[in-house]
């Protein structure tokens, strides 16, 4: 009698044992799944954000990408004064759409006489049709804050709507050019061991122009890193176009 007790009583401790594991185990699991979830509520290291639409590709909206060259090349930015613009205020101020409109006459572009648009709107937008696509883009890349916006437009004028959004253009500097003469290639070429790789350029009239960023490519081989360096920075030195530039710590990284 006294041995069947002990192995009740056992079996009871085991049971007590074996639900006091479950137990202990699953409120780990809850209080596990309790803090994950709190990360994610209150966005801790970024867990749980959501993409908004303004870091997002053309702040979210579809749009064309640009048309590649009859050759199959890559698409080229189309020179600013074969571009026909009109601008047109959704914001509140008062001859916004005129100040816009002579800067961007300021970097040859044609523009028509600038509007107000039917309503305010908050961010920039760059309206063309399928027969204006590298024209919008190369409009496009002058803002800082443009949206892409495609309609069914069948001519080549690009409308600029100016939103809350807008502070100024683009820097000069950051804008992609076409059709401005390049010099020097050939005293660059000229030294053993350099090659310049062409990017965005074109020939017009028989002479080599820019037709787009990131231009050309420079390198150069030399016996050590420091030497090549050297050699390539020394040759960009030797080529020329119009609001040329170029980074300074390409190979010291």
């Amino acid at each position: 009698m006294t041995q069947a007790n002990d192995e009740r009583a056992a079996r009871k401790e085991y049971i007590r044992r074996r639900q006091k594991t479950v137990f202990s185990i699953v409120g780990a699991v809850m209080v596990v799944a309790m803090v994950v979830s709190l990360l994610f509520f209150f966005h801790v290291g970024g867990l749980g954000n959501v993409k908004s639409a303004a870091v997002q590709p053309n702040y979210g909206q579809q749009a064309p990408c640009p048309i590649k060259e009859a050759d199959g090349n890559k698409a080229k930015y189309v020179e600013n004064r074969n571009i026909t613009l009109r601008v047109l205020n959704g914001t509140k101020f008062s001859g916004f759409a005129k100040a816009v409109s002579d800067a961007l006459q300021n970097r040859e572009f044609n523009p028509q006489t600038p509007g107000n648009y039917t309503k305010k709107v908050d961010r920039t937008m760059i309206v063309f049709g399928k027969n204006g696509v590298n024209q919008a883009y190369t409009v496009a890349s002058n803002f800082t804050d443009a949206m892409l916006v495609m309609d069914d437009r069948q001519d080549q004028l690009i409308d600029v709507i100016v939103g809350a959004t807008f502070d100024n253009l683009q820097d000069t500097k950051k804008v992609p050019a076409a059709g401005k003469a390049i010099t020097g290639i050939d005293r660059a070429e000229q030294l053993e061991g350099v090659t310049v790789y062409h990017a965005g350029t074109a020939v017009k009239d028989g002479k080599l122009v820019t037709n787009g960023g990131r231009v050309l490519g420079v390198t150069a081989t030399a016996p050590t890193l420091d030497e090549a360096i050297q050699k390539a920075y020394a040759d960009v030195k030797k080529i020329h176009f119009d609001k040329a530039h170029y980074r300074t710590d390409i190979g010291v990284k």
